[in-house]
């Protein structure tokens, strides 16, 4: 199938383009504040405890996860995948290869790295208002697949993160005119390819949205602090390294150790803990866990 010629620029405005790829944060943020204001409402999900934060606390937490992410995301990218970020701050030869790191427009931004953001600013918000982080982290864990789907859409519509080559019916040459123009070649080839991008927006966004949904209003899990947190995690590691083997690995790591790829190492250890996480919960008798 050819890719069609999506443009990544929605609208301008003025001399501003409004691009779909920040659109997806703005959606997958304007979403997620208001699911996650939606669980904090309700609050027979949480008896016999309570929900860990008040409405205006949630506002505020919303710009510290949206911080977060942006400032994760991007020096998560520099430091596990172009690490010449940081040396061509003193070394560039202009001012646009010294300040690429600052460029979020031209893109680059890593899942793990926006969730290191998000863990660091969920355990500050939780340290400075006297919350239980894993309460927090449990009310946050459910809203963040909404991010992921939107986010792979983007990635589809770019045509970036393509898969790696393949025969099967569904599969994209991810190469057209718009590409051609802005490369002068197409990255990807001509050859098709999985279209991982749509696979991890089932995978990591649509499916675990429904795991974690089950989890807080069938399963009622807020009630044993760290279990959704933990299913989070270890259902995003488990679905981004079984997707790492149709995913095309990033230029200059295709042949690390053991065929591993950077974000099955990177996904290792979110497993480990939320399995421990998963654990930890259930191990505990309900009221004890609501009692943390």
């Amino acid at each position: 199938m050819p890719f069609p010629e999506f443009d990544p620029i929605l609208i301008h405005i003025g001399p501003l383009p409004i691009r779909w790829y920040a659109l997806a944060y703005v959606a997958g943020i304007v979403l997620g504040w208001w699911y996650a204001s939606r669980l904090a409402k309700t609050e027979h999900l949480w008896a016999p405890g309570k929900p860990p934060v008040t409405g205006p606390q949630l506002d505020d937490l919303v710009l510290w996860i949206t911080l977060g992410v942006i400032l994760g995301g991007r020096f998560g990218y520099a430091l596990f995948y172009k690490p010449s970020m940081f040396t061509q701050l003193f070394t560039g030869d202009s001012w646009g290869q010294r300040l690429e790191l600052l460029q979020l427009w031209t893109g680059g931004m890593s899942f793990h790295g926006g969730f290191l953001g998000v863990v660091i600013a969920l355990a500050l918000y939780a340290n400075r208002q006297k919350i239980n982080p894993l309460s927090l982290g449990d009310l946050i864990a459910p809203v963040a697949p909404l991010g992921l789907f939107f986010g792979r859409i983007a990635n589809f519509i770019n045509g970036e993160l393509w898969g790696r080559e393949t025969t099967v019916p569904w599969a994209i040459r991810f190469c057209n005119e718009r590409i051609q123009q802005m490369y002068g070649f197409c990255p990807a080839g001509n050859e098709p390819r999985h279209p991982s991008q749509l696979y991890e927006a089932g995978l990591e966004g649509l499916l675990l949205f429904i795991v974690l949904s089950l989890a807080v209003w069938k399963w009622k899990m807020f009630k044993r602090p760290g279990f959704v947190t933990g299913l989070f995690l270890l259902g995003y590691g488990v679905s981004r390294a079984a997707l790492e083997n149709v995913r095309q690995p990033d230029i200059g790591m295709e042949n690390l150790p053991l065929g591993l790829t950077m974000g099955m190492i990177l996904s290792i250890p979110m497993m480990l803990a939320g399995a421990w996480l998963i654990w930890r919960a259930l191990k505990k008798p309900e009221a004890a866990a609501s009692a943390d």
